[in-house]
């Protein structure tokens, strides 16, 4: 599937913070299907169980993913957490590139609905999340000088990611 463009990643954010050293660094790509992929590799310092990375980063990968589908649709949007739901299928290997990915499935005036998956190189699903999140503007954030949100690209930026169609997910 081809990548429509980059989003703009924070400094400091857990998730997608570039200069965050406890983060795992993930980088948004918007798809022609208006969804939201992320691309991330998790490493040591992630780990629960041996060899796993922590459902709590798990959970926050999706959850930051999710958050930000609404980009496609709005773009001085993003999505504040309301309720978050996560089932793990499979454990998560860190040093491996993971995919995570958001959809909007329902998009309301104040609310939207997202779901996504987290999945292994071979296409299998390993954390299926589904959320509700509450609009917030992001350029107010901009606005009060809180946000460092910036474009950060890097050589062989991904111009298509593969996807499995349709998503193999726990709710189909």
């Amino acid at each position: 599937m081809k990548v429509i463009r980059k989003q703009k990643n924070s400094e400091n954010c857990f998730a997608c913070g570039v200069n965050n050293p406890a983060g795992p660094k993930l980088e948004f790509y918007e798809m022609e299907d208006k969804s939201l992929v992320g691309l991330v590799t998790c490493r040591s310092i992630h780990m629960s169980y041996p060899n796993t990375v922590h459902g709590g980063v798990s959970a926050a990968l999706l959850d930051e993913t999710m958050g930000r589908a609404i980009l496609s649709f709005e773009p001085d949007t993003w999505g504040v957490t309301l309720e978050l739901n996560v089932k793990y299928k499979k454990p998560i290997p860190f040093d491996t590139q993971l995919r995570v990915t958001g959809r909007v499935i329902e998009n309301k005036e104040r609310v939207f609905i997202c779901e996504g998956e987290i999945l292994l190189p071979d296409n299998v699903v390993a954390a299926y999340g589904r959320g509700a999140y509450f609009k917030s503007s992001t350029t107010g954030a901009q606005d009060a000088g809180v946000s460092d949100l910036k474009l950060y690209l890097h050589e062989n930026e991904p111009t298509e990611i593969e996807l499995p169609v349709p998503l193999p997910h726990p709710e189909r």
